[in-house]
């Protein structure tokens, strides 16, 4: 009869293995969304350039126009390219630090930046707190198993890792 201990250990296990099973399904969900709401953002950008110049001209954002059009490319295309799964963890350095530049660009979300432990629920209630995490997500978890990136790659990154030779 096996203890308590190794009952909860194993089942653990399946749940984890269950979860695990998960993981490419969330990311495609994560690519489709937020890609699809970054090229919406950056399709309403290019088509009222001017509106968006003149607000980052309220900022004292540097060459306003040349940088709202800026803008307005990285979320259009990277949106596209993110829900497509193609360069994903290139594409979402690209917005992480493009949301991160939003944070810090806008006084309000600045501060609310700067809230990150003192005050959580400023941060995460800013505006550019959804985009910046979902960049965050794909950057650091990669695209998931339903990615045009998975069409590039000729072996899986963990068996071509140093780490996985290390661990044989």
């Amino acid at each position: 009869m096996e203890s308590i201990a190794e009952f909860v250990a194993r089942a653990y296990g399946r749940v984890t293995v269950g979860l695990n099973h998960l993981q490419s399904p969330f990311l495609l969900f994560v690519r489709l969304y937020w890609g699809w709401q970054f090229a919406q953002d950056g399709w309403g950008k290019l088509t009222h350039l001017e509106r968006v110049a003149d607000f980052f001209t309220s900022l004292n954002l540097p060459a306003p126009h040349a940088t709202a059009l800026l803008v307005a490319l990285v979320e259009f295309g990277g949106g596209i390219l993110l829900v497509l799964g193609l360069a994903s963890r290139l594409v979402a350095l690209v917005l992480f630090v493009n949301m991160t530049m939003a944070y810090l660009s806008v006084p309000d979300d600045r501060t609310n930046f700067l809230h990150f432990f003192s005050k959580p629920e400023d941060f995460y209630g800013a505006t550019p707190y959804t985009y910046w995490f979902a960049a965050l997500l794909v950057l650091i978890f990669g695209p998931g198993a339903v990615a045009v990136d998975r069409l590039f790659q000729s072996r899986p990154a963990v068996e071509s890792s140093a780490w996985a030779h290390r661990a044989e």
